[in-house]
């Protein structure tokens, strides 16, 4: 059923044909709209996946959405495109219809607007883009369009792109309201550059982020919730970050911190190569403690809390393990498929010298790594990620007389001083054990905008392997004995909550 106001609405206002309304099985009903406070006569877009409706979006005609609760996110249209060489995607469904009404019905809209979130994405790879040659991106021409354009450009592969532009107008849908406006969207689409040039750029290219630059300045990067840390050393995407620190100061762990807390507060899903972190239960076993904040045992964690982690888990952390190819090159392009598939930021390679090291014959060890951390920092910038490296230093001798443990320094990474040059950032992990105290010694921050170097000292929940800042006293007769003023022990959990991710890492301060 569709009501004669709706018809008018899309032929009239929308410059949408009824034929192409009837072909895109749009409807008319009654909802309940909470903007409002009562039932409103709505145009209703279904979502189809094969013959099954998934999901229903509900739009006033004075522009009040709902959609279907609890339903899953799926593309509108996503049926027009499966089996096809080619497909368009839009940033919402009007858009989509627009482009039907000109003879293309192989095109999607994103569910959810201008969202860089496209874990709606994730189960369609294989079986909808995988076999696409081209992919025409027709999105909004505004902020917020243009950070889905390059999120879909990251998933995609921007080999296989085309950017469609519809400037003067906003959208595919007011591009179709001018004069010979069918005409107009077809010759865009036709007209479709293809992505700029990889390793080519000129100032146009970087306009937008060369303008924020210039109004705002260049701000911090991404923080962690660790206060101490967050002082000196803030994340930002695109670099490479090394980890170093004697045996048994605590690097993966430190790492694992890291990675959780990017992934609650940023959103930055993660791969692991990690073939010391074996079996993958017991890797995953300290990952459910860090995020539900109990410790793994039966009686203090429920099954309802190891299921909600585990849930969690699945979607925001991957593993990498080849059963046999251990090469950089190989990581790499598994890496990669994650990259598209599941929209990973962050990828971990703990510890480097489990990588299989194919030194070509008459290279040095120096040129070799100098060109595997190239290799790094080239992903790393192309796929907008963060690299974390965690590399062992050369055996530190304790000095006579000295009850702590060296630290060292990037430069004793064995290998080579490339582990210091080629770093975006360089920390090194350090574990006071008398003290029961874990110094992260920030000894590189490359951009000044992200941090400076400098000591964060942290402690250690033993409940739930979790870090957190304190402040010491000063200090008193004996150097080597340092008391605490305040230590952080976060026992909370960091899982979301219903309605949405609540994290906020309140703390208990002793």
């Amino acid at each position: 059923v569709f009501r004669d106001e709706h018809v008018r609405c899309f032929v009239e206002k929308r410059g949408i044909p009824d034929s192409i309304l009837m072909e895109a099985d749009i409807s008319s009903g009654e909802e309940y709209f909470s903007q409002t406070g009562r039932k409103e006569s709505c145009i209703c877009f279904n979502y189809y996946e094969g013959n099954r409706l998934v999901n229903t979006k509900f739009r006033t005609l004075d522009k009040h959405f709902k959609m279907t609760p609890g339903a899953e996110l799926i593309p509108y249209n996503i049926n027009g495109i499966l089996g096809k060489c080619e497909c368009i995607i839009t940033e919402g469904e009007i858009d989509a219809l627009s482009f039907m009404a000109i003879g293309r019905t192989d095109v999607i809209s994103v569910p959810g607007g201008a969202n860089r979130n496209l874990t709606w994405m994730d189960r369609f790879i294989e079986t909808h883009f995988e076999d696409k040659r081209v992919i025409y991106l027709a999105v909004d021409n505004d902020r917020k369009g243009n950070e889905l354009r390059d999120e879909l450009l990251r998933r995609l592969g921007p080999e296989r792109c085309r950017i469609i532009d519809l400037s003067p107008s906003k959208d595919a849908n007011e591009l179709l309201l001018e004069e010979n406006g069918a005409e107009a969207l077809l010759t865009a689409l036709m007209n479709a550059p293809e992505a700029p040039l990889e390793g080519v750029y000129t100032a146009n290219d970087v306009e937008e982020d060369l303008q924020a630059l210039f109004d705002n300045g260049p701000g911090r990067g991404a923080e962690t919730g660790l206060t101490n840390l967050d002082k000196l050393c803030t994340f930002e995407l695109g670099r490479v970050c090394v980890v170093t620190g004697i045996p048994g100061s605590g690097k993966s762990e430190f790492v694992d911190e890291l990675v959780i807390r990017l992934n609650m507060l940023h959103g930055w899903k993660a791969a692991y190569f990690s073939p010391e972190n074996q079996p993958l239960a017991y890797h995953f076993r300290k990952l459910v403690e860090k995020l539900t904040g109990q410790s793994f045992k039966k009686g203090i964690l429920s099954q309802i809390q190891l299921q909600a982690a585990m849930n969690y888990l699945s979607e925001n952390i991957f593993s990498i393990l080849p059963r046999e190819n251990y090469t950089i090159d190989h990581i790499l392009s598994r890496a990669l498929e994650l990259v598209r598939r599941k929209g990973i930021n962050t990828l971990v390679l703990d510890p480097i010298n489990r990588v299989d090291h194919q030194i070509p014959a008459g290279q040095s060890e120096t040129n070799y790594i100098s060109s595997l951390l190239d290799s790094l920092s080239n992903f790393a910038m192309r796929n907008k990620c963060l690299v974390i490296l965690v590399a062992h230093p050369r055996k530190m001798n304790r000095e006579p007389g000295r009850l702590k443990e060296p630290v060292p320094s990037l430069y004793d990474i064995n290998g080579s001083a490339n582990y210091y040059n080629k770093a975006d950032f360089g920390l090194v992990v350090e574990r006071d054990r008398q003290n029961q105290l874990t110094n992260i010694h920030v000894q590189k921050v490359k951009f000044k905008h992200l941090g400076d170097n400098g000591e964060a000292p942290l402690v250690y929940n033993i409940r739930n392997g979790r870090f957190g800042s304190c402040e010491l006293q000063p200090p008193g007769a004996d150097p080597n004995r340092i008391l605490l003023a305040s230590a952080e022990y976060d026992n909370d959990s960091w899982l979301p909550q219903p309605g949405g991710m609540q994290l906020s890492f309140e703390i208990e301060t002793e």
